[in-house]
């Protein structure tokens, strides 16, 4: 099942690291089966408030986007974005496409 590594962005503080950052990240994603879905660009808030950027990375399942995560590749490139975003970083998991809202009652 795919899963999504999500970035809500509250600040960046644009710079080289970030740059650097930018250009290693898609290498690190390659092996492990990961791409954009959405990076940044024009998000329109109807409900509550929003900070900076929105960011979704997919993998095709859980165990991928952790390997990403935990890997040499993107743990030596992480501080670049660490040391200049404040963001908040989750990983969901994703549903079916025959999946039902009414279907989370069943748990």
């Amino acid at each position: 099942m795919t899963a999504y590594a999500v970035a809500h962005v509250h600040t960046v503080e644009f710079g080289p690291d970030i740059v650097t950052y930018l250009k290693r990240i898609d290498a690190t994603l390659e092996p492990f089966g990961g791409y954009f879905v959405v990076h940044g660009g024009d998000v329109e808030v109807v409900e509550g408030s929003w900070g900076k950027d929105l960011i979704i990375i997919a993998f095709p399942d859980r165990e991928r986007l952790r390997a990403w995560y935990d890997s040499a590749a993107y743990r030596e490139i992480l501080p670049l974005r660490t040391d200049h975003m404040d963001a908040d970083i989750v990983f969901a998991q994703g549903v079916p496409a025959d999946y039902r809202a009414a279907s989370a009652l069943e748990h």
